[in-house]
């Protein structure tokens, strides 16, 4: 999990407690995205189409995505091509902050979800 750009000990902590709290709602990508309130919520009206974060789930696990989302706005070279980007198809930073919950939402619950088979260096060689 601390291989992912913008992720530090504390949001890494958040997020494994979160997760540990709740195996219940690990089954599927979307359903951490609930977990984390990271999951888009319709908030259209008439010829308006656009989302909202949910309010509910995991604050303190939307905080720590939130935490990682305002790193990577600052450091990361492809998140802030991809902020410039959406601001000139017309999105307000708040949406682009949504949708980057979202996508550090599903990268999170696929280093969780997968194992990773590292080798100990400790260990005799064969």
């Amino acid at each position: 999990l601390l291989e992912l750009f913008g992720v530090g000990p504390e949001t890494a902590g958040q997020l494994l407690t979160s997760a540990g709290d709740n195996p219940e709602r690990m089954r599927s990508e979307a359903a951490f995205a609930h977990l984390t309130a990271a999951a888009p919520i319709p908030a259209s009206s008439g010829r308006t189409h656009r989302h909202r974060l949910n309010r509910g789930g995991d604050r303190a696990a939307n905080n720590a995505l939130h935490t990682i989302v305002l790193v990577r706005m600052r450091h990361d070279e492809r998140t802030r091509a991809y902020v410039q980007r959406r601001t000139k198809e017309g999105l307000s930073k708040k949406e682009i902050m949504r949708c980057l919950k979202r996508f550090v939402a599903r990268e999170v619950y696929h280093a969780l979800t997968t194992t990773q088979v590292t080798q100990n260096p400790l260990a005799p060689a064969a």
